[in-house]
C-alpha cells in the first residue's frame, strides 16, 4: 500500500504533494505517447523514421509497466528512485530516437524528466537528465543524419531550447528557493521574538491585553485570567465584554471608547471592576495605541491596535484614602488641645503680672493646660501603639502565663481604680494555662479594655476574668459602668469615635482606644467579643488557643 510518510525523502524541494502530482503525470503521459506511436505505425501520422511493430510494442509495454509500477508502488528508497529515473530516461530517449523524433512536441516531456530528477536528487539529478538528453540527441544525429541534414539542425535546436528552458526554470526555482529560505528564516526569527515577548508578558504580575483597532482581544497573559477570575479563552472577545468598568459614582465606562480617545499613554486609577458575585475592586489601568515604526515616521493617526495593562490597587487605594483621612482627623483632633494649652499658658503669663491674681487662679489655669498636655501625651502614646501594630514591631510570639499576666494587670491598675473609689477584682479559674502570642500586643489590648472600664465606671467595680475550656482560654474585662447604647455599638471600633452620651463627654479621651484594640486583635488573629447594656455595664473578651508547650 502507498504510504507517503515512508517514501524516500528526496531533494531540497521534495514534497509529498509534488510526488503525488508526478505519479499521475507519469501515468497519463505514457498513455499519450503509446497512442501517438500507434498512430505512426498505422500511417495516420507520417515521420521520417520509425521502428517496427515489435519494437513499438516492447517500448509501449515497458512504458506502461514502469508507469503503473510507480503509480501503485511509489519508490521508498534512494536506489528505487535512481533505477526508475534511469528507466524513464532510457524509455524517453528510445521513444524520441525511434518513434517521435527529437524535433517533435514530445521533446517537452523531457522537461518533466528534468524537473522530476531535480525534485528527487537536486542538482545531481538535473545534471544527469541534461547530459542524458545530450547523449540522446547525439545518438539521434548519428543514426538519422543520412536521411536528412536538417535533422541535425532540428535536433540541436530542440536540444538548445530544452536545455535553456530547463536551466531557466532551475534559475527561477533557485531564486524562489532563496526567497523561501529567507522568508522561513524571517518567520522563524519573528516567531522567536513573539515567543520571547509572550514569555515576558506571561511572567508579568500585571494583567496585559493587546487588542486590534476594534477592541477585539488578540493577546493576553495569565495574570489577566487571574484578575478576571476566569478560565475561559479571551481571544476573539471584545474588551468591553470581558472588562465592564464603572467610575466612583457607579456610572458605566466603555474601555473601548477610552482606548479610541487615547493619543498617547494614559494612566487611570479611578475605575472599578465588578465580579459576578458583586465584589468590586479598584483598577489602575495604563493604555495606549500601538503604533508601528511606519506610522510613527509618517506621523499618521493610524495604529495597529491597543495595549492595556491593569493591576488591582484596591488595597493600596484603600490604605491611601484611609491614611489621608487619618491625617486629616488627627490634625483636627490635635488642634483643639494645642490651642487650649497654648491659650491657657498665655493667660497665665498675663495673669502673673496682674496684682489681683491669686495663686488659686494661677493653679486652676495651669491645671487646665496640664490636662490638655496629658491628653496630647495619651494621643501620642495611642498613635505610637497603633504604628507599632501596623508595622508589626514587637510582634514575635512567646509563651505567656495567663495567671501571671492577670495579676500584673491588676497590680498596675489597682491604684487608678482606687482613686475613683472602684473595686478592681480578679476572677481566675483555679487552673489556667499559657497562650503563645505577642506579649506587647496582648498587654496593650487588655490595657485598653481595663482603662476604658475604669474611665466609664462611676461606681461598683471592674473585674478581670480568665477561664479555660476545651483547649481555649478566654480573657475578659467586665465593668458596672455606663454601658453602650445599641446605636453606638456598631461604631465603637471606628477611629476617633466617641459617643454623644454626656457621660462619655465628661471624660477625656482620644477615641482611639477600641480602634487600636481592634487592630491589635487582627494582628493576633482573634476577634473581640463584647456585650453591653446601657446603664448596666459592658464586658469585652477575647479567646486564644492554649499553648501546648
Amino acid at each position: 500500500m502507498y504510504n507517503k510518510h515512508k517514501m524516500y525523502k528526496g531533494g531540497s524541494i521534495y514534497t509529498p504533494r509534488s510526488v503525488q502530482i508526478f505519479r499521475y503525470v507519469g501515468l497519463f503521459i505514457p498513455i499519450v505517447l503509446v497512442s501517438y506511436g500507434a498512430l505512426i505505425q498505422f500511417n495516420v501520422i507520417r515521420i521520417p523514421h520509425s521502428i517496427d511493430n515489435l519494437g513499438l510494442l516492447t517500448l509501449s509495454f515497458w512504458w506502461l509497466y514502469i508507469s503503473i509500477l510507480q503509480f501503485l508502488f511509489p519508490s521508498q528508497k534512494a536506489i528505487d528512485s535512481i533505477l526508475r529515473l534511469i528507466a524513464y530516461h532510457l524509455l524517453a530517449g528510445a521513444y524520441l530516437i525511434f518513434v517521435s523524433g527529437i524535433a517533435s512536441p514530445f521533446i517537452a516531456c523531457w522537461l518533466l524528466l528534468m524537473i522530476a530528477s531535480y525534485i528527487y536528487f537536486s542538482n545531481i539529478g538535473l545534471l544527469f537528465s541534461a547530459l542524458t538528453l545530450v547523449v540522446v540527441v547525439a545518438i539521434d544525429i548519428i543514426m538519422w543524419h543520412t536521411i536528412s541534414l536538417y535533422i541535425a539542425v532540428y535536433d540541436l535546436t530542440a536540444l538548445a531550447a530544452i536545455l535553456i528552458t530547463g536551466f531557466v526554470l532551475f534559475a527561477v526555482n533557485s531564486s524562489q528557493e532563496v526567497s523561501k529560505n529567507e522568508l522561513t528564516a524571517s518567520k522563524a526569527q519573528e516567531s522567536l521574538q513573539r515567543d520571547r515577548v509572550l514569555t515576558i508578558v506571561n511572567n508579568m504580575a500585571d494583567a496585559v491585553f493587546s487588542t486590534d483597532v476594534n477592541g477585539v482581544i488578540k493577546v493576553y497573559n495569565a495574570a489577566s485570567m487571574s484578575l478576571l477570575d476566569t478560565n475561559d479563552s479571551l481571544n476573539g472577545h471584545n474588551i468591553n465584554e470581558v472588562l465592564p468598568l464603572s467610575d466612583k459614582d457607579n456610572n458605566k465606562i466603555s474601555i473601548l471608547d477610552e482606548l479610541m480617545a487615547a493619543r498617547t499613554v494614559v494612566k487611570r486609577d479611578d475605575l472599578n471592576f465588578t465580579y459576578d458575585d458583586g465584589e468590586q475592586i479598584r483598577l489602575e489601568i495604563t493604555y495606549s495605541p500601538i503604533r508601528s515604526s511606519f506610522s510613527r515616521s509618517k506621523k499618521s493617526e493610524k495604529h495597529d491596535g491597543y495595549i492595556v495593562i491593569m493591576r488591582d490597587v484596591t488595597k493600596s487605594k484603600s490604605l491611601e484614602e484611609e491614611r489621608d483621612e487619618f491625617i486629616s482627623v488627627v490634625s483636627h483632633e490635635l488642634r483643639t488641645p494645642i490651642a487650649i494649652a497654648e491659650g491657657t499658658i498665655s493667660n497665665v503669663q498675663v495673669m502673673m503680672d496682674h496684682p489681683n491674681v491669686t495663686n488659686d487662679m494661677l493653679k486652676d489655669a495651669v491645671n487646665v493646660a496640664h490636662d490638655q498636655i496629658i491628653f496630647l501625651a495619651n494621643m501620642v502614646n495611642d498613635l505610637s501603639t497603633l504604628s507599632r501594630a501596623e508595622r508589626g514591631v514587637a510582634g514575635d510570639a512567646e509563651d505567656i502565663d495567663v495567671r501571671k499576666l492577670a495579676y500584673m494587670l491588676h497590680d498596675k491598675y489597682a491604684e487608678s481604680a482606687k482613686e475613683k473609689k472602684l473595686h478592681l477584682n480578679l476572677d481566675l479559674q483555679s487552673k489556667i494555662g499559657s497562650v503563645r502570642v505577642s506579649r506587647l500586643y496582648l498587654e496593650e489590648l487588655l490595657q485598653n479594655f481595663i482603662t476604658n472600664s475604669i474611665k466609664y465606671t462611676k461606681k461598683g467595680g471592674v473585674t478581670i476574668i480568665a477561664k479555660q475550656s476545651d483547649g481555649m482560654i478566654t480573657i475578659a474585662v467586665k465593668d458596672t459602668g455606663i454601658g453602650i447604647s445599641k446605636s453606638d455599638q456598631t461604631k465603637i471600633f471606628q477611629k476617633f469615635y466617641r459617643s454623644e452620651d454626656y457621660r462619655t463627654r465628661e471624660t477625656s479621651g482620644t477615641g482611639l482606644g477600641l480602634y487600636i484594640a481592634a487592630k491589635l486583635a487582627h494582628k493576633l488573629g482573634i476577634k473581640i467579643n463584647f456585650t453591653s447594656r446601657l446603664n448596666f455595664g459592658s464586658t469585652f473578651s477575647i479567646t486564644l488557643p492554649e499553648s501546648k508547650n
